[in-house]
């Protein structure tokens, strides 16, 4: 609203009115109509719902991948590869959406996913697999960030909740179908189809959201070059490879057995530890907005709370991309049956999360249910452990439940642990840092895991198999998980022992994962959520738009683009550049979805102030 615009509306037919919806006017998020807003939201849920299913889709499909490849000791890449993007590229669809626009950056996000899952379907060997799954990860990730800027757009603070909660469904549905779907059509038509029947429905969302995505945004994108320059591409670059280099040296040492003198192994390890320094000095010296924030390094509840997501999604991944394999080399059941053990799993976690919200709204407390239930995903994946080849289906099928149920509590009071204990103007990045450390705990659950598994794998096979073709029948056997069922029965009863032997010290590393981090949350002290951070903007004053000056509000990519303005609650360091000059540094540019919402609500504030300030006082009749 202008100065001249009249505080009270005109009919809506009179002639001189200016209509918001002609084809010359570009309104804002929240003037559009009710039914371009519903068509935008079944767009970009229709993508999360997509972007959820392919983190679990892989692991019901990896017999049946590695098989025809031949390369099951590489199939843990198929994973890793995808988490890997998510993990690193995900900062940068923040940026991308002041410089391309909402529309823009979510349709790049969905254009990179849908190559990517067209790739994987059209596969003929496992490097271009893996390479695709890495295309459909930097998409991916793109597409949860997106989504979440979006619905921020069009809904008010008050509204937003309810929204957010309703896209968690579609995240939950993705997450929990992926595993049983994979499977179902694996069986069915082959795996590749459950990469293939993806594709019309990126189209359906694509088109939706060329229709109805078409709002215009009052950003503070000001130069796109600008903005472009402030992305951390060497902190993130060299996180990707410090994370990729270890990833290749327990590949090539442990899933390909390469002694410690081999090359490969040597080297990937000195680029491992090269880039891992790399990053680090980066992040304190070097990035004007690094990706990790360095002053939370130096205090105590963020380092525990990272250690503990670290943790918490190193065991919920092991046992993620493990357990359906369990029923399918052990148990003798069908890929689909296999990843329809991973559904309680889904189901619980859902639980969880809105319980665990309830319980801290009611109590105000959340240290008492994080020590309760935090105790679950231990005793989950004990339960999996000590797992049976004829444990019956009681046992079989929920054993995983407290493991998701735990998992999701533990995430939700960490979460607000870490925000209690923040600054308020440090409750984005606070986010973020806890988020950085979530994904490449995802990453090295799946790729330490894997390790462990193959390691062992190939032990047990020679410890068992003595016949005059050993060496190759092992080779067939760690390549091919399907192969065990078309052995003869001895040498099936042999391959079916080393499986269940090596699972089971992949659910012994998950379950001391899980307690290790149940051991760091113990110092992290309760509080009462009443005594914690508040937004300026009370309950009362909602009503009234807010006047809180600028210089109150933290900085944020969506606030101010001038590196040469300090914000004064925003902790910022002099840095020297290579010239010897000072410069500015900010805490971080890490914009997963929570902490672009938690940017976008303090624009939006401080755009209402300005509004207030500037609109002369009228008499009305």
């Amino acid at each position: 609203m202008s100065e001249r615009d009249p505080l009270l509306a005109r009919d809506a037919n009179d002639a001189n009115t200016p209509q918001k919806n002609s084809k010359n006017v570009r309104v804002g998020p929240l003037d559009i109509s009710r039914s371009t807003r519903y068509g935008i939201l079944a767009g970009i849920w229709t993508a999360t719902f997509l972007s959820a299913l392919n983190q679990t889709l892989v692991p019901t499909m990896l017999p049946s991948i590695s098989s025809e490849f031949n390369k099951s000791n590489q199939a843990s890449w198929l994973g890793t590869a995808y988490l890997l993007a998510t993990c690193t590229f995900t900062p940068l669809y923040g940026r991308l959406s002041n410089v391309l626009g909402r529309k823009g950056a979510n349709q790049t996000a969905l254009l990179f996913a849908g190559l990517g899952v067209l790739m994987c379907g059209l596969s003929r060997s496992m490097e271009t697999l893996i390479l695709a799954r890495f295309l459909a990860g930097i998409g991916g990730g793109g597409l949860m960030t997106t989504s979440s800027i979006i619905v921020s757009d069009m809904y008010s603070l008050r509204s937003r909740g309810l929204t957010q909660g309703i896209a968690s469904v579609f995240n939950g549905l993705g997450l929990g179908f992926g595993g049983p779907l994979g499977g179902l059509i694996t069986d069915w038509l082959g795996w590749r189809w459950a990469f293939l029947i993806q594709i019309p429905i990126f189209f359906v969302s694509y088109t939706l959201t060329s229709i109805n995505l078409n709002y215009v945004t009052e950003g503070a994108g000001k130069n796109p070059k600008e903005i472009l320059r402030r992305i951390d591409y060497f902190g993130s670059g060299s996180l990707m490879l410090a994370v990729g280099s270890t990833l290749v040296f327990l590949s090539v040492r442990y899933n390909e057995t390469l002694p410690w003198s081999h090359p490969a192994v040597i080297v990937s390890l000195i680029f491992a530890i090269i880039f891992a320094i790399t990053f680090v000095f980066v992040e304190f010296r070097v990035a004007r907005e690094p990706v990790l924030a360095p002053f939370l390094l130096k205090q105590r509840i963020p380092v525990l709370v990272g250690m503990s997501n670290f943790l918490v999604a190193t065991c919920n991944f092991s046992i993620v991309y493990f357990f359906p394999m369990w029923f399918q080399t052990v148990m003798m059941t069908n890929a689909s049956t296999a990843g329809l053990h991973l559904m309680p799993n889904s189901f619980s976690m859902s639980t969880g999360s809105v319980f665990a919200g309830w319980m801290m709204h009611k109590t105000g407390r959340y240290k008492a249910i994080n020590l309760i239930f935090g105790a679950f995903p231990f005793i989950g994946a004990t339960l999996i452990y000590t797992l049976r080849e004829d444990a019956g289906p009681i046992r079989s099928w929920f054993s995983i439940v407290p493991l998701g149920f735990g998992n999701a509590v533990v995430l939700q009071t960490m979460l607000i642990a870490l925000l209690v204990h923040l600054p308020e103007d440090c409750m984005a990045v606070g986010t973020g840092f806890r988020q950085l450390f979530r994904g490449v705990g995802q990453v090295g659950g799946v790729a330490v895991s894997s390790a462990i598994f193959q390691s062992r794998l190939e032990k047990e096979l020679r410890a068992r198999i003595h016949t005059p073709d050993a060496d190759d029948l092992i080779k067939r056997i760690r390549q091919s998980a399907r192969l065990v069922q078309t052995l003869p029965p001895d040498l099936r009863r042999m391959a079916q022992d080393s499986y269940a032997i090596s699972l089971k010290s992949v659910f012994f590393f998950a379950a001391c994962s899980t307690l290790l981090a149940y051991i760091v949350r113990l110092p992290i002290p309760d509080s009462h959520l009443d005594h914690g951070p508040r937004r300026k903007k009370t309950v009362d004053s909602e009503s009234q738009p807010s006047t809180t000056p600028s210089s109150t509000l933290p900085e944020t990519p969506f606030e101010s683009d001038d590196e040469e303005t300090r914000t004064p609650n925003t902790p910022e360091e002099d840095v020297l550049t290579p010239g010897g000059t000072s410069r500015l540094r900010r805490l971080s540019t890490y914009e997963d979805a929570q902490a672009m919402i938690s940017d976008l609500e303090h624009d939006r504030e401080e755009n209402e102030g300005h509004a207030v300030q500037k609109r002369p006082h009228r008499q009305t009749v």
